[in-house]
């Protein structure tokens, strides 16, 4: 690990499996019983917004029922303890990363915990329900709604996600099926412009064949172990 300094690491559904949220794609996962239409998209919250935000407010209950697992806890040391650059960027939206004591992250995809102003684009952290016509701190527009990127939106911070990719010494990807863009093509990205790219996913990922390394295996095992490794334990 001497010539790595930089170090980008994307954590998906996977890493939060273990901690009991339901993954995207997976059965009985997440949407079940929802299409994707129905709750995730901007057409979906304005054909039928109390649907759209009960379903959420569901998400953020349930929140309170889970802790970080060992991946959590293994990046936050990680975190911690590397002298290089480092960013985790999660396309999860729960708080897992933070509550585990992660600081140099971001959520490309939105957060549970935060609404966002559909008039003047003000977020504001947000623990309770969030019920239709709840109004802006910023503009005093009743039209807040949930901080979570919808499909056809734009992730957030992608500027800052490719300049870090770019210069980037070492790319991680944890627990991510590799089938959502942008976020599945950081690896060609990060290959591109001469970085080391591993997988650790419990099953091979549908961008696998990208990646110079993969390894299988539970996150809460292969995450602490690779930690150890970076960090010389």
């Amino acid at each position: 690990m001497q010539d790595i300094r930089n170090i980008v690491v994307l954590t998906g559904a996977g890493i939060s499996a273990e901690s009991g949220i339901a993954t995207f794609r997976g059965p009985g996962g997440l949407w079940e019983g929802h299409r994707v239409e129905d709750v995730c998209t901007p057409e979906a919250l304005a054909a039928d917004p109390e649907l759209v935000h009960r379903f959420y407010d569901l998400r953020r209950e349930a929140l309170a029922t889970v802790e970080p697992n060992a991946a959590h806890n293994a990046l936050a040391r990680l975190d911690a303890g590397w002298e290089g650059e480092l960013l985790i960027v999660t396309q999860n939206v729960d708080d897992l990363h933070e509550r585990a004591g992660a600081t140099r992250m971001l959520h490309m995809h939105g957060e549970l915990l935060s609404a966002l102003c559909a008039v003047c684009g003000a977020r504001e952290a947000w623990a309770d329900s969030l019920p239709e016509g709840a109004t802006c701190a910023a503009c005093g527009s009743g039209a807040l709604r949930p901080d979570i990127v919808f499909f056809g939106e734009m992730p957030y911070q992608m500027e800052r996600i490719e300049a870090a990719l770019a210069k980037a010494d070492l790319f991680v990807s944890i627990g991510t099926s590799g089938a959502v863009y942008p976020a599945a093509g950081f690896v060609q990205t990060a290959a591109y412009h001469g970085a080391r790219t591993l997988e650790l996913n419990l099953d091979p990922s549908m961008g696998s064949v990208f990646f110079e390394q993969t390894r299988i295996g539970a996150a809460g095992v292969l995450v602490p172990s690779w930690v150890d490794e970076v960090l010389g334990r």
